[in-house]
């Protein structure tokens, strides 16, 4: 393959990929309020939808890094990005498979862990993928198909919703709590019929093109042995603090019945929390035990990756909690008393504002200048505003509450602005702009509130790249192992959203949303932070424009 001609064969297949990273987890914010109605679970139940999917990341980034460091080479560069692909939609075939036969038995249970091995097939796909998508063409443009991806996937995240929500709820006007309990599930089972077949046509069109290179790369690895150590120690430590949680428990309906049940709510936030404080702990006992002594430690032993590990922990759990909790707080009278089967715009709009911030974001690969660039900032984010509402309006949705919306796209067109490319500035600014968006949401209700919380999203869409760059900056050769680790803390986004959801078990649904205002102050005090660490390197981020890649 010429170093100038992209495969675009290849590359249409490849994105389709990143769509269904996109569609099956914003997806799973419809699935989720469905759930805790068919199943009548409470809200932290519901949230294991969550923590099964992204539990997945982590465990198949850690696999793949253990038996890398273990062998000395990358497992991934060994079996070439093509069958590591490959191998990977195959793994989420298999998951999908699980989903229907979960779906067609009724098992919670089932459908968790089917969500889970199609992550686990995510997990190995996202790892591939993005270095495959690079390899396609000339690695000038590589950064425009990796963002070309991005943009797919976030399109993914606005179509899911839609689609979820329709072989949920069908075409009815509206569907009362009530009434979920009895619908029948066939379209589920036809949609991962559908999902299933896809991922194996694309295995398939992977595995027999003769055009697709095959990636394969034999370049030793960095070894960071004691950063294999204490991820091992934090995986077996949450491990012991989710068991119990999910343990039944036999109460004696005798005698102290009320007490224990309250003493087994109090119980499980123990064990959230220290789940939460296991992922913290093991990150600053490295990041101290690193510069007291930086051999092993690897990647690990750079502050910046250490402390960007947790910012994306944070920034994966926020933006999923905030999305995965959405539907329970409509729920709520002052919120308009919104049924399930009528979310669907809502969870759309909020996934759809990522949509919107990344392709603002895209603008900077084509290096436009001038007023060119100043219209594009304007006009780009308002496409993607109409396409969101233009594929809901398609659907059968009624949009009309979310016209006014446009408001908060405008604020984020100022955001962008005032960010000027720049990653740290970035970061915070959106950061703050996060803060404040779920402080109004938190002291208001109605209409107000809920364009807050969706804003939420618009915070969010543009800050994996900053957080990203940031975290890899000054590396060296360590940076693919940094990136790796980055990757790892998808985590997040199987621990946030059932904190939130406990919490709100107990403190109520609109008042747990204050997580998200401690999870976005953290991501503006990374900003800071990290600017500080960088500087002491002699790596000045103002003069560094923000890398776009998701």
């Amino acid at each position: 393959m010429s170093a100038t001609n992209t495969n675009y064969s290849a590359l249409y297949t490849l994105i389709t990929v990143f769509f269904f990273w996109g569609f099956i987890a914003a997806g799973n914010s419809i699935f989720i309020p469905f759930c805790k109605s068919y199943f009548s679970l409470d809200q932290f139940q519901s949230q294991l939808v969550d923590f099964a999917f992204y539990t997945a990341y982590y465990i198949g980034a850690l696999l793949l890094f253990a038996f890398g460091n273990l062998n000395g080479k990358d497992v991934v560069g060994k079996w070439g990005y093509k069958k590591s692909i490959v191998y990977g939609l195959l793994f989420s075939a298999l998951g999908a498979g699980a989903m229907i036969i979960a779906v067609e038995a009724n098992m919670y249970a089932g459908m968790l862990l089917g969500l889970f091995i199609v992550a686990l097939g995510f997990s190995l796909q996202q790892t591939a993928a993005q270095p495959f998508a690079i390899l396609l063409g000339d690695p000038k443009t590589g950064a425009s198909r990796v963002n070309l991806g991005g943009g797919i996937n976030s399109f993914g995240t606005t179509i899911g919703p839609i689609v979820v929500a329709l072989a949920l709820f069908g075409t009815a006007a509206s569907v009362s709590e009530e009434q979920i309990k009895s619908l029948e599930l066939n379209k589920v089972i036809f949609m991962y019929v559908g999902v299933g077949l896809l991922f194996l046509a694309a295995a398939v069109l992977f595995f027999f093109s003769k055009k697709v290179p095959s990636g394969i790369s034999e370049e030793p690895i960095e070894k960071a042995n004691k950063a294999l150590r204490i991820l091992v120690i934090m995986t077996i430590l949450l491990a012991a603090c989710f068991v119990p949680i999910f343990k039944t428990y036999q109460i004696d309906t005798t005698t102290f019945e009320a007490i224990q049940l309250e003493d087994l709510e109090k119980y499980r936030m123990y064990w959230l929390f220290g789940a939460l404080a296991v992922v913290i702990g093991g990150l600053l006992f490295s990041y101290s035990s690193a510069k007291k002594n930086a051999e092993g430690w690897g990647a690990m032993q750079y502050p910046q990756l250490v402390l960007g590990m947790l910012a994306i922990f944070t920034y994966v759990g926020v933006e999923v909690a905030i999305g995965s909790n959405l539907g329970e707080l409509l729920k709520l009278p002052e919120f308009g008393s919104i049924q399930s089967s009528d979310i669907a715009p809502y969870i759309s709009m909020y996934w759809g504002s990522l949509m919107i911030g990344r392709w603002a974001g895209a603008i900077s690969v084509f290096n436009l200048k001038g007023t060119n660039k100043t219209l594009a900032l304007i006009f780009i984010p308002l496409i993607a505003f109409g396409i969101i509402l233009g594929v809901n309006i398609l659907s059968g949705k009624d949009m009309k509450p979310l016209y006014y919306y446009i408001v908060c796209v405008m604020v984020q067109i100022g955001a962008f602005f005032l960010s000027k490319d720049k990653p740290a500035r970035t970061l915070m600014i959106f950061g703050s702009f996060g803060i404040i968006a779920m402080l109004v949401g938190l002291f208001s209700s109605g209409t107000v509130a809920i364009y807050s919380f969706l804003a939420g999203g618009l915070a969010c869409s543009i800050m994996w790249p900053a957080i990203f760059t940031l975290s890899v900056l000054g590396l060296g050769k360590y940076t693919s192992q940094g990136s790796a680790f980055l990757i790892m803390m998808i985590l997040g986004g199987g621990i946030i959203p059932p904190i939130q959801g406990k919490l709100s078990d107990i403190i109520g649904i609109h008042q747990s949303y204050f997580v998200a205002v401690v999870c976005f102050a953290y991501l503006t005090l990374f900003a800071v932070l990290v600017k500080g660490i960088l500087k002491k390197q002699n790596i000045d981020v103002d003069d560094i424009e923000k890398e776009v890649s998701h």
